[in-house]
């Protein structure tokens, strides 16, 4: 080997260290293998096993969910929350006919059942003529 240091990806040093814990070959093989010095083969085998010990120790944290995938859906029903307070506000009730009117049968955002939960009102009422 030169006196340069060479470096290796980790694919590379994970495919060496694998073949030495898998013990089919000496290290003196894989060193020559893959030209490889065997003490670094040695490092690179025991620094594997220590992360595959680690793995173990916690298996449910590779489970846990970030905070971002427990608070998208929470966002999105705030806004859902408030697209419905606005639409409410806009349409201050005063009678059951008034109630009526003011449901938006083609609105995109909030479905009639829901406007109609909204503003205290039946559904059978909205429908019935």
């Amino acid at each position: 080997m030169s006196g340069k240091r060479k470096r290796h990806s980790p694919e590379f040093k994970s495919k060496v260290a694998l073949a030495a814990t898998k013990g089919l070959k000496t290290s003196s093989e894989l060193a020559s293998e893959y030209q490889v010095h065997p003490t670094q083969i040695t490092q690179w085998k025991r620094q594997l096993l220590s992360v595959i010990q680690d793995a173990f120790k916690n298996p449910s944290k590779g489970k846990q969910r970030t905070e971002d995938e427990l608070t998208a859906p929470l966002y999105e029903q705030i806004g859902r929350l408030k697209v419905e307070l606005d639409w409410l506000k806009k349409k201050l009730p005063k009678s059951m006919r008034g109630k009526c009117k003011m449901i938006e049968p083609h609105s995109e955002n909030i479905s009639i059942s829901r406007q109609c939960e909204l503003l205290g009102l039946s559904r059978s009422s909205y429908y019935y003529r």
